[in-house]
C-alpha cells in the first residue's frame, strides 16, 4: 500500500522534492539551488534545463534518502513559482531562450503602450489582472517578438509555452515521447489570457497580445490525475495534483472557507484570500485569481496582494551589500538597535506591485541620518515586508467586505521572531504561526491525494490544521500610526523613479 504522497516545489530560487506521510508530516526532503540570471538591469532569468536538472536530482536524492520506491508513492504533486515563462521546441524538448522570471521588467514599454488603449485596467474585467509586467502574457509576446524564428514556429506548432508547472508535467510524463501538455486554472489565471469565469483561454485576450493558441497547455483542474510520470526514481506513479505556489499554500492552510487567508513571506509576499465559487473584482489594487478547483467542483476564487520583494531583500543585503554571512543572521544584526531609527526601506527594485503597480517606482532607502547604521538598515527591511502586509490587508477587507481576524502565515522568514512580533504589532492581529510551515509543497501534495483517493475530503484535510505560535499585538495605537504613516510617506518618494 502506498502510505506517502510527493510533492515538487519549483521556487523562484531553489527546487525541493518532498516526501509526506499520511499525517502530512515531512517524511524526506532534498533541496537545489539554481543560478539566478540578470542579462541587464530589470531582467531576470533562469535557465529552463538546469531547473529540470535541478528537480530530477532532488527526486532522486529525497527518495534514496528514506530508501523510497515508487510504490511507496500515491501521487505526486507540483507546485511552482507562477508567471515565470517559458517556451520550447516540442520535438527536441530544447528551450528557445531562458526563462523570463515573474520579477523581470523588460516589457515596461509594452504594457504602457497597451495601457493607452484602455488604461493598466485594459484587461481586468475578464482577467482580474491590470496590466503589468508580472504576467506572463506579455512575456509570451515578447519571446515570439524577440527570439529568431520564434513566431514562425509558434504558428506551426513546433513551439509550447508553459509556465514551470506545464514543462515539469510535460517532461515528467514523456516529454517529446508523449509528454502531457497541460496546466491547472490557477496557474492558467496569472497568463492575463484565461477568462476567468468561463476558464478557458479568451480568443479575444489572443488577439490583443498576438499569441497562437497552439502554444498554449490545456486547462485543466488542480486535482486529477493528468498522467504517469516516466522518471526511473517515481516511474508510474500519477501525477496528480498541480497549484501555482500562493494558492498552494492557501490550501495547505486549509483556507476552504470564505474569509481565511494567509501570508507566504518567501521570495516576495504574497497574501491571498478565499473569496468563494464567484470572481470578486478588486476597486483598491489586488489581483482577483483563481484560488482551486478540486475535480470537477467549481473553482474557488481568491483576491491576492502581491508584494515583489521580501525575502528577496534580505538576500540583497547578504548578497550584494554583504551586511550579514547568512540570511538568517539578519534578525541578528536588527536586534542590535532598538527600533528603525527612523529609517525606511521601500525595496521597489522591481517596481511597487499590490496595491500600488506602479512599474516606474525604484527601491529607495530614506530618513538617513549619521546616527543610522547597519542595524538600523536591517531593522527597515524586515519591517518593510510587514507594512507591505498590512497595505495588502487593508485593500482586501476593503475589496471583501470581511475583516481578517488572524492571518495564518508560512514561508521562510516566519522564523525571524522579530519579524512576526513587529507584523502583528503594525496588523493590530493575531499572527499565527502553523505546526506544519512546508504549507505550499503540502498544498499540492493535498491536491495529488484528494485526486486519488488518498484523503477522503476537505474536512480530513482541516483536522490536519494547528497552531505552533501565536503572536499578539503589543504596540501602542499611537506608535503603531506613526509608524506607518511615516512608511507611506517613504513610498512615494520612490515613485515615478523611471522617466
Amino acid at each position: 500500500m502506498s502510505n506517502y504522497l510527493g510533492a515538487i516545489d519549483q521556487g523562484t530560487t531553489s527546487t525541493r522534492f518532498i516526501v509526506f506521510d499520511r499525517s502530512g508530516r515531512i517524511s524526506s526532503v532534498a533541496q537545489r539551488e539554481h543560478e539566478q540570471i540578470y542579462p541587464k538591469p530589470g531582467w531576470v532569468e533562469h535557465d529552463p534545463e538546469e531547473i529540470w536538472r535541478r528537480t530530477h536530482e532532488v527526486i532522486g536524492a529525497a527518495m534514496k534518502e528514506k530508501g523510497f520506491r515508487s510504490k511507496d508513492l500515491a501521487a505526486i504533486g507540483i507546485t511552482n513559482q507562477r508567471e515565470t515563462t517559458l517556451m520550447w521546441n516540442r520535438r527536441t524538448a530544447h528551450a528557445i531562450h531562458n526563462a523570463i522570471v515573474w520579477q523581470d521588467t523588460r516589457v515596461e514599454d509594452d504594457v504602457a503602450e497597451f495601457a493607452k488603449n484602455g488604461g493598466q485596467d485594459r484587461f481586468r474585467a475578464k482577467t482580474g489582472l491590470p496590466l503589468a509586467t508580472y504576467f506572463s502574457g506579455m512575456k509570451i509576446r515578447w519571446m515570439l517578438n524577440n527570439v529568431k524564428d520564434a513566431r514562425a514556429m509558434a504558428e506551426a506548432g513546433d513551439i509550447l509555452f508553459g509556465n514551470i508547472d506545464s514543462y515539469l508535467v510535460w517532461k515528467l510524463t514523456g516529454g517529446p515521447n508523449g509528454g502531457v501538455h497541460v496546466t491547472d486554472v490557477t496557474n492558467a489565471s496569472r497568463t492575463q489570457l484565461m477568462d476567468l469565469h468561463t476558464l478557458q483561454w479568451d480568443k479575444d485576450l489572443l488577439d490583443a497580445f498576438s499569441i497562437p493558441a497552439a502554444v498554449l497547455p490545456k486547462i485543466v483542474s488542480s486535482s486529477e490525475v493528468y498522467g504517469t510520470a516516466k522518471v526511473p526514481e517515481i516511474e508510474g506513479v500519477p501525477v496528480a495534483g498541480i497549484l501555482g505556489d500562493q494558492q498552494a499554500a492557501l490550501v495547505g492552510q486549509t483556507c476552504f472557507d470564505v474569509g481565511q487567508a494567509k501570508n507566504t513571506y518567501g521570495t516576495g509576499c504574497f497574501l491571498l484570500m478565499n473569496a468563494g465559487t464567484e470572481p470578486v473584482l478588486s476597486k483598491y489594487g489586488l489581483l482577483t485569481t483563481v484560488a482551486f478547483k478540486f475535480g470537477d467542483k467549481p473553482a474557488s476564487y481568491a483576491l491576492e496582494g502581491s508584494v515583489a520583494i521580501s525575502g528577496a531583500l534580505v538576500q540583497w543585503l547578504r548578497d550584494n551589500l554583504g551586511l550579514i554571512a547568512q540570511s538568517k543572521d539578519v534578525e541578528t544584526l536588527a536586534r542590535t538597535v532598538k527600533d528603525n531609527g527612523g529609517v525606511y526601506f521601500v525595496p521597489a527594485f522591481s517596481g511597487l506591485f499590490a496595491p500600488y503597480w506602479q512599474s516606474s517606482a525604484r527601491g529607495v532607502i530614506v530618513g538617513l541620518t549619521r546616527y543610522a547604521n547597519k542595524g538600523h538598515i536591517a531593522r527597515a527591511a524586515l519591517e518593510a515586508t510587514a507594512y507591505q502586509t498590512r497595505e495588502v490587508l487593508e485593500a482586501m477587507e476593503l475589496d471583501s467586505g470581511h475583516k481578517i481576524d488572524a492571518l495564518r502565515t508560512d514561508g521562510g522568514m516566519v522564523e525571524d521572531e522579530l519579524l512576526m512580533q513587529f507584523q502583528a504589532d503594525i496588523l493590530n492581529r493575531d499572527v499565527l504561526r502553523p505546526l506544519i510551515k512546508e504549507t505550499t509543497a503540502l498544498g499540492a501534495s493535498y491536491a495529488a491525494g484528494l485526486a486519488v483517493g488518498f484523503y477522503k475530503n476537505l474536512n480530513e484535510l482541516r483536522d490536519k490544521w494547528g497552531v505552533d505560535h501565536t503572536w499578539k499585538a503589543r504596540m501602542e495605537e499611537g506608535e503603531r500610526e506613526k509608524l506607518f504613516a511615516q512608511w507611506k510617506k517613504a513610498v512615494t518618494r520612490s515613485m515615478n523613479w523611471v522617466e
